[in-house]
């Protein structure tokens, strides 16, 4: 079952970096302009946002369940009408109902995962989730390239709707149909999303996907032009970005991943926060291969201990019938931090080595604000005592 629940994390996510080597020359090659191939870009994590939102407040009546069977046939039937785009209207179109509808399978996915675990687990059930994040990170940009190239991007399109077609059926037989019974605290909406961002913990778990998912966004834009820069091949990119993605797998999937549970979340998610900000500080430094390579090692062992951390202090701080919102909530600021990181740098035009030191410093601020929020509320925890 919890095997089960990992491939369709790992589909979900699949379906997303599949797209990233494919979609621009896509937006381009049915006319678009540069302008206008950023907002085909970015329109899908635009309306991911709204998408995982939604899906919070339909786990939290339904199930992760049903969310499941709905959003996979409906996201597969909207990646088939990728084949049958001819402009860029079209295109844009697509893309905002392709983020709308895929933000359904994330948060129900997780929720299917954080109900099935005991609570002194958590750290590690996220840590292992990461696996699958980490595989799908690895393996989909390549499988989208190659298959773009080899046969043709609507390939790509037509392989993943079938996938997620298969999984739908498959979770209509192997996933538990899990009745949700609302209390009183839900029917008198006394836990609405605002309530949810108000508890101190959960905020800051929205606050580290955010800080995580903005480096990222920098990251993505600003890797592949400092590679550029120093004269190597643009296979080096994708080289390197695999190499923190590896680097995150091992440290979840080995023993490495009972640390999660050994110590308090808000410890190694600051900790996290703190290796990925060192990372980019070396990384806006790095003139050499072998430089920028232990940079992205140290940014994937950062990246290991920052997801689980926010993931699992989430899952502590909600029950059954507020987790559905929680878990929108939390990819609507993955989706946020991606939209942040890629945009303002953008905007900016600053270089790679300013974008890196700009992301450096927001995960530096936000993780020296938590630390000392804890260190403050275990100080007044003795004063009472």
């Amino acid at each position: 079952m919890k095997q089960f629940i990992l491939i369709i994390v790992l589909i979900s996510f699949f379906d997303m970096f599949s797209q990233l080597p494919i979609m621009s020359p896509f937006a381009k090659s049915l006319g678009a302009s540069p302008a206008f191939i950023g907002l085909i870009v970015g329109m899908y994590s635009f309306s991911n946002m709204f998408g995982n939102i939604l899906a919070g407040y339909w786990i939290d009546k339904q199930g992760g369940k049903k969310v499941l069977l709905f959003g996979f046939p409906l996201t597969a039937a909207i990646l088939l009408l990728y084949t049958i785009v001819t402009t860029p209207g079209q295109l844009m179109a697509v893309r905002f109902f392709h983020g709308l509808f895929s933000g359904f399978l994330v948060p129900a996915a997780f929720t299917v995962l954080a109900n099935r675990e005991t609570e002194s687990k958590q750290g590690k059930s996220m840590a292992i989730s990461g696996v699958a994040v980490g595989i799908s990170a690895i393996i989909g940009p390549a499988f989208g390239g190659i298959v773009a190239s080899k046969y043709n991007v609507e390939w790509v399109f037509i392989i993943i709707a079938c996938a997620m077609l298969l999984i739908a059926g498959c979770s209509a037989f192997i996933l538990p149909n899990r009745s949700v019974t609302l209390s009183s605290k839900v029917e008198s909406s006394f836990y609405t999303l605002f309530s949810i961002l108000k508890t101190p913990v959960l905020a800051f778990s929205f606050i580290g996907a955010f800080s995580l998912m903005f480096a990222q966004g920098v990251l993505a834009y600003m890797l592949p032009l400092q590679v550029e820069s120093l004269n190597y091949g643009t296979h080096f990119s994708g080289m390197l970005l695999s190499t923190f993605g590896i680097t995150a797998i091992l440290i979840f999937g080995l023993p490495t991943n009972r640390i999660f549970d050994k110590y308090p979340h808000h410890h190694t998610m600051v900790l996290g926060m703190t290796i990925i900000g060192f990372a980019l500080i070396l990384l806006s430094n790095a003139a050499s291969l072998p430089y920028l390579f232990i940079c992205m090692i140290l940014y994937g062992a950062g990246f290991a201990f920052l997801f689980p951390s926010i993931s699992a202090m989430l899952v502590e701080q909600t029950d059954e019938e507020t987790r559905g919102k929680a878990f929108g909530l939390f990819y609507a600021f993955f989706s946020l931090g991606v939209v942040a990181g890629s945009s303002l740098t953008g905007i900016l035009s600053v270089s790679f080595s300013t974008g890196f030191i700009i992301a450096a410093c927001l995960l530096f601020a936000n993780s020296i604000w938590i630390f000392i929020y804890f260190k403050r509320k275990a100080a007044l925890h003795e004063g009472m005592e």
